[in-house]
Formats: C-alpha cells, sequence, structure tokens
C-alpha cells in the first residue's frame, strides 16, 4: 500500500513542477497552423461558418482578403474564401475588416474599410459583402466617405451592427452619422445632437463605463488645440455627453486608447499608452478612471529599461506614405496567465535604432508610491526568448487558437526583402492549475427557428457586456468584467468572445451577468443572471428575445483542466490499488475455503468408516 500512494505522490507532484515550469513557456506552432500560407496582414477574428471554431481574416496584398477557416487536422486554418482585388474599386487598398451580421440573417457578412493607394488622407470608403450559406454573395458600397475607419457598434439597440463615424464635408465636426443597411441598403441618419471634431487615428469604442450593462459610447477627440476625450452616457437609449476632458500637454505622442478591468473591481478602466518626447524614447502607459470628472492619470509603466538597453513605443508616423498601413501605438490586452487580471502584448523599439519586437506586459501588484492608487501595475517580460526570436515584428495580439480557454499569441513581422507580413503563432503551454470561463454572447435575433435554417454562432456581436462575481479559495469575493467588440478600427484585433481568468479558486462562479444595449427610449436594462457556473467552461448566451431577459438561454460547454486530469491520474491509481486489494484478498478466501473443504471431505470420509 505504501509503494501505490508513493507512486501516486510522485506522479502527481512531477506533474505539478512540470507545469509550474513551463507556466510561461511558448512553444511555435506557425506550421501546424498554417502550412506554407503564413503571410498576409491579420486583420480580424470570427466564426465565418458558425461551426463554433474561430477563423481569421487576413490581408494580402493590401487588395485581397482571405478567410481561413478552423479545421480539426493540421494545416489547422485554411484558405477557403477569398474577395479578390477584382471585386473593389481600382486603386484601392483594403485598410480593415470588420465581420459582422449587418443585415440580421443571422450568417456573418463582411465589411471592408478601404482608401485610395495614392492619397495620403484617411479618407475610407466602405464596402459589404453579403455572407450567404458559408460564402459571399454580393455587395454593398456606403455612397458616403468617412474621414477615418469608422466604428461599428449597436446605436439604437437592435443588436444589428451599425456604421457610425464622421462624413467627409466641409463642416466635419457637425457630420457624425451612423448607418444602418435596412434592408442591405445603406439608410443614413444623424447620430449626435453637439458637433464633435475626431482625432485621426480615432480609438473611439462602444464599451459600458459606468457599469449599468449598457454600452455608452467613448470619443477620442480634440477642441481645436488639445487632445480629448468625450464620453456619451447612454441612460434611455439615447446618448447623453458629459464634459470634454484633455490630455496633459507634456504627452507629444498618444497611443490607442483600450479600455479592460485593469484592476479587478468590476468597472472599466481605460488604459492610454502615451510619449513624452517625439522619439518615444520616454513612453509609458497611464490609467484613467473613466468616472473621474477630470482627466486624472496614473502611471502603471514607466520603467522600459532592460539593462544597459532602453525602449520604448514605437513613434507613428504624423503622414504615413501613400499606401502603407502604419498602426498607431497599441496595447492588445487578454489574461495571459488566467489569474483574472488582464495582462497585454505591446511592440516596443529600441531606442538605439537596432530593431524592435513584441514583449509582454504581465499585470501585477504595485510595488512603487506612484501606482498605489489602482493597486496594480504592469511588468514587462524581457526573458520571452520566443517572442524575441521575432525580430522586425509590427503587430501581436492575443489569440485562442485551440479553443481550450488558453489565450495564445499572434505575431506579425516585416521580413527583408517581402512587401507582406510573415505571420507567427506561438503556443501558450501555461499548465498551471488556473480556472477561467469563456462567453460569448450572439445576436439573439433567432433561436432555434432561424430563417434559411441557419445557425446562429457566426456573428460578431459589438456591445454585450459580461461580469461576473465568486468567492476566491481564502474566502475573498472575487469579481470582473469584460466587453465584447468594443473598438474596431485600426487592427484593433478584439476577438469575439471575452476570457475571465478566475484564478486557482475551482469554486463555482455565485454570479455571471451579461447585459446588451437597449434601444432608444427604454429605460430598463436588458440584463440577465446565470448562478452556480462551472470553471473551464464555454458559455454561448443567446438574448431571445431581446426585451425578455427571462427567457435568454444559454449553451455550457465544458473544456478540461490539467488537474482533471491529475485528478483522474490518481483515482485510477486508487481503483487499480484497490482491485488489487480485492483480489488478494478473494484469493486469499479461496484458498481457505478449498482448504475448510478438504478438511470436511476429510472429517465425512472418517465417520463412515
Amino acid at each position: 500500500m505504501r509503494m501505490w500512494i508513493l507512486f501516486i505522490k510522485i506522479c502527481t507532484l512531477t506533474a505539478y513542477f512540470a507545469a509550474q515550469h513551463s507556466a510561461f513557456a511558448l512553444q511555435n506552432v506557425t506550421a501546424d497552423l498554417f502550412g506554407s500560407e503564413n503571410y498576409g496582414t491579420v486583420a480580424a477574428f470570427g466564426d465565418f461558418n458558425s461551426d463554433k471554431q474561430t477563423d481569421i481574416f487576413i490581408i494580402r496584398e493590401q487588395c485581397e482578403l482571405v478567410i481561413f477557416l478552423a479545421d480539426l487536422k493540421a494545416p489547422y486554418f485554411k484558405p477557403k474564401v477569398h474577395i479578390t482585388k477584382d471585386e473593389l474599386p481600382k486603386d484601392f487598398i483594403i485598410t480593415g475588416v470588420v465581420p459582422g451580421d449587418y443585415d440580421g440573417d443571422s450568417q456573418m457578412d463582411v465589411l471592408l474599410t478601404t482608401q485610395l493607394k495614392t492619397k495620403t488622407t484617411s479618407d475610407t470608403r466602405v464596402f459589404v459583402f453579403w455572407g450567404n450559406n458559408q460564402t459571399l454573395d454580393g455587395k454593398v458600397d456606403l455612397n458616403k466617405t468617412f474621414v477615418d475607419q469608422p466604428l461599428i457598434m449597436d446605436f439604437n439597440g437592435d443588436m444589428i451592427p451599425d456604421i457610425f463615424g464622421v462624413i467627409s464635408t466641409t463642416v466635419p465636426e457637425s457630420s457624425t452619422e451612423v448607418c444602418y443597411l435596412t434592408g442591405r441598403n445603406a439608410v443614413w441618419q444623424p447620430a449626435l445632437t453637439l458637433p464633435v471634431k475626431m482625432r485621426v487615428p480615432h480609438s473611439n469604442a462602444f464599451i459600458d463605463l459606468n457599469r449599468d450593462f449598457t454600452a455608452d459610447l467613448f470619443l477620442t477627440t480634440h477642441d481645436g488645440t488639445n487632445l480629448g476625450f468625450e464620453t456619451w452616457i447612454n441612460k434611455d437609449g439615447n446618448f447623453t455627453r458629459t464634459p470634454f476632458r484633455s490630455i496633459p500637454e507634456k504627452f507629444k505622442k498618444v497611443g490607442q486608447s483600450s479600455f479592460v478591468d485593469f484592476d479587478g473591481d468590476g468597472f472599466q478602466d481605460h488604459l492610454l499608452p502615451a510619449c513624452l518626447d517625439d522619439s518615444c524614447q520616454r513612453s509609458a502607459i497611464y490609467l484613467a478612471k473613466p468616472g473621474d470628472a477630470e482627466l486624472q492619470l496614473v502611471p502603471v509603466l514607466t520603467d522600459f529599461q532592460q539593462r544597459e538597453t532602453l525602449w520604448g513605443f514605437v513613434p507613428p508616423l504624423t503622414k504615413p506614405p501613400a499606401g502603407e498601413l502604419h498602426n498607431p501605438i497599441t496595447l492588445h490586452l487578454g489574461d495571459y496567465n488566467l489569474d483574472g487580471f488582464p495582462d497585454a502584448l505591446v511592440i516596443l523599439r529600441n531606442t538605439s535604432g537596432s530593431g524592435q519586437q513584441a514583449f509582454l506586459l504581465e499585470n501585477v501588484p504595485c510595488n512603487n508610491a506612484s501606482c498605489k492608487d489602482v493597486g496594480r501595475m504592469f511588468r514587462v517580460h524581457w526573458d520571452q526568448s520566443d517572442l524575441g526570436a521575432i525580430a522586425g515584428a509590427t503587430v501581436a495580439t492575443f489569440f485562442d487558437i485551440y479553443e481550450d480557454g488558453i489565450l495564445d499569441m499572434i505575431v506579425l513581422s516585416k521580413a527583408e526583402g517581402k512587401e507582406s507580413f510573415v505571420i507567427h503563432a506561438l503556443k501558450n503551454n501555461f499548465e498551471a492549475d488556473a480556472y477561467f470561463v469563456k462567453v460569448i454572447v450572439l445576436s439573439g435575433l433567432c433561436s432555434n427557428d432561424c430563417p434559411g435554417n441557419v445557425r446562429p454562432f457566426g456573428v460578431n456581436q459589438p456591445g454585450p457586456y459580461v461580469s461576473y462575481t465568486t468567492v476566491d479559495s481564502n474566502g475573498y469575493l472575487k469579481n470582473a468584467s469584460a466587453g465584447q467588440l468594443s473598438q474596431s478600427a485600426h487592427l484593433s484585433l478584439q476577438l469575439p468572445y471575452t476570457v475571465l481568468g478566475l484564478g486557482r479558486s475551482a469554486n463555482f462562479l455565485d454570479h455571471l451577468y451579461v447585459g446588451i444595449p437597449r434601444p432608444p427610449g427604454e429605460t430598463d436594462m436588458r440584463k440577465q443572471e446565470w448562478t452556480a457556473i462551472i470553471p473551464n467552461s464555454q458559455l454561448i448566451v443567446i438574448p431571445y428575445p431581446h426585451n425578455e431577459p427571462r427567457s435568454w438561454s444559454a449553451k455550457l460547454y465544458l473544456t478540461p483542466s490539467n488537474i482533471v486530469l491529475l485528478t483522474a491520474i490518481a483515482l485510477i491509481g486508487v481503483c487499480v490499488f484497490i482491485l488489487v486489494i480485492i483480489g488478494v484478498l478473494h484469493w486469499q478466501e479461496k484458498k481457505a475455503d478449498d482448504r475448510e473443504k478438504r478438511q470436511e471431505a476429510h472429517r465425512f470420509h472418517f465417520d463412515a468408516m
């Protein structure tokens, strides 16, 4: 018995220490995913063919779109659907891709943002290609031009994505409009009650900023002299403006705003990367609580020094050359280690000019006075050799490659002598005993009776808000929140689902809340609660019908974790041990019975004589 117990303990401890050792290891799986097709610009993610597997949208040669469908056999992503350059006007390049159901038929359509190849301005023309039985059939050309890439949002709360932006006119500050694709025809309406001057490139967002489970509108604007932000709160289905908050003048270069529950208090926090000089030798990341009356920025990362080397953000070009894509400073966020606090991927440049690469920023407890009001900060992982091996990295983002709830990485790099980007896929071998819940909220336009018998899973829906509360293993209250597809412009590369880390607590989620946008004039929240959600599960929420949250349905899919395997091994070992004991006892009992029978037979024969 001692030998069996010792064997089980050795197996468990070996697996545990191996998991700890590989907690932050990465594995290059590019060949397994793409084979020889690993080139182009990864532009978006979405389930195009409604098989509950996320597909990848890739731009090639700046004028063609290829949809790589997820497959069960290597290479796991295969090019299946194309939009060729012949389907677009001549001399136009593709700058962005936003999948979504724009006509309400529960099938995924594809929106393309384009620019003239010969122009240096950001004037954007939009095309929408209609999905039809896992193919693209026909398109609509919006008859107005935006001054920048539009924000895809649900402006009127009907769970059909709308197209919001500033129209190219002689009076741009008063021309914010929203386009509804009613009956596959473009219908334009004025969007806001007050004029705004949009910053280019913008980082507008459609995200719940006051935790009422209804998405608000965040705009990056300027007042003629200062850059700043405007928040339009959705109180009754209509957007009401709050005071303009200007960015400090010491910021010479300002990156894209991002929204995430950085400190785990259930509210969305505003992260802002910025440079304090034109060359970005002094770079920093700041956090601003959206509810502040004035813009109070708290630094959460200012140390970009690696031994003798100083790193910083890649400074964006004021006027990019015509026909070339240059991304602004952007943080791509995701909970890499499932501890409940979102981490980030960012591109940094050696300030000596020797190159640039992707780095992982881990969300850790604050260890200095500057971030004590937040309680959390970013720490750069300088020793990630797998990321460092990718020279010339230009974009890095998170992506759940194997649909197991663990966020992997996709990195784009620019190789010398090649026009297109090279795609690198890195598997996250994080195997510690951490848990998660993965939630995707669908449009809810139909449930089991969709037109044409289509499956309603292949839609990217902007605006839903997810939050949970639970108790950790120490008995402390733990909560977190996330918005779904809050941003869509300038390669935001947001995932069509949210992965919320739970840390090492294996408890059931006490409460999981899901809210969706509401139509104009409606003051009641469209919000539903689920209780006792199993960790390591994927929850697909179908909010049908929209105005009856109690009728919403949720489909639960379990994803076994490493601890389940260890538990199974231990259980099988114990069962085998018990079976051996039972077998030995049964054998001994049988021997005793045989001995007793012989004695009884002998006694009977003796008496007969």
